[in-house]
């Protein structure tokens, strides 16, 4: 059995994730159907790599992972990182004087670099339930103090989205802003995406870009959808990753990557 892709890209909360943050038995099976037909899948995620490893290991993932909104590429079976790209801090801080004159004060959170690099959150900030480990900070100012992959932004009167776009207006040209999920608004280094790590990490793999599928369902996958080949939104994608998507699978409660690589894998 063949299989019409090299490389299988796959986003993590919302796509190959459930909402408990397991992987269904079924999406399992036709991963590792996919890759015994000669296809290699790779984690493409917002989460850095602390955010990251326990699921690889669970999935026995042994390749290259993409964490960090393509700051990292990380070797998941040597528990190393390949690439890190950190963001310029004296840039960041200018680009949030610059976003809190237009738009009011923020609420803060960021994820500091390297393997063990802690996520930290400041006063205000609305962390979603769950098993992922954070530091809580009293003063934000701490959060300047060593290297960091990212900052999050969350407004007490915006949404996602409009704080987004709000934000790239006022900064656009000093970094980017995106939107990687459910009140998660990163500010990121300028040109960094998930494109960018995932064409680091396909050139180790030897893979081509006319020869990758992705799957995702936030705004943050676009630069992906756009690198790949054929790009797959879940049913509860984004609306503007769904219109950039060349088609829309089932939901991922619903296996909607299972669905998509059975259905190539039949054809094949």
């Amino acid at each position: 059995m063949s299989f019409p892709y090299r490389l299988i890209a796959t986003d993590l909360d919302g796509t190959l994730l459930r909402a408990d943050e397991s992987i269904s038995e079924r999406t399992r099976e036709a991963l590792a159907a996919a890759t015994a037909a000669g296809a290699a899948h790779i984690v493409v995620t917002g989460r850095a790599v602390p955010w990251t490893r326990h699921i690889l290991d669970d999935l026995g993932y042994r390749g290259l992972a993409v964490c960090g909104q393509g700051a990292q590429v990380y070797h998941a079976g040597e528990h190393r990182l390949l690439t890190s790209l950190t963001l310029d801090r004296q840039l960041a801080g200018l680009a949030l004087a610059k976003i809190e004159a237009e738009l009011g004060p923020v609420f803060l959170a960021a994820s500091r670099d390297g393997l063990d690099g802690d996520v930290l959150v400041g006063p205000g900030y609305r962390v979603q339930e769950g098993p992922l480990p954070y530091v809580f900070l009293e003063d934000t100012a701490e959060l300047w103090a060593a290297p960091l992959t990212k900052l999050y932004v969350q407004h007490p009167g915006l949404d996602d989205d409009t704080l987004a776009e709000k934000a790239r207006e006022v900064v656009g040209a000093l970094v980017d802003v995106v939107v990687a999920g459910p009140n998660i608004v990163e500010i990121l280094p300028l040109g960094l995406s998930k494109a960018t790590g995932l064409s680091l990490a396909a050139r180790r793999l030897g893979v081509k870009k006319t020869e990758t599928i992705a799957f995702g369902d936030m705004p943050n996958d676009i630069p992906m959808f756009g690198w790949a080949s054929h790009g797959v939104a879940m049913a509860n994608a984004h609306r503007d990753l769904k219109a950039v998507a060349d088609e829309v699978t089932t939901s991922n409660e619903e296996d909607g990557i299972a669905v998509v690589l059975e259905r190539l894998l039949g054809a094949a």
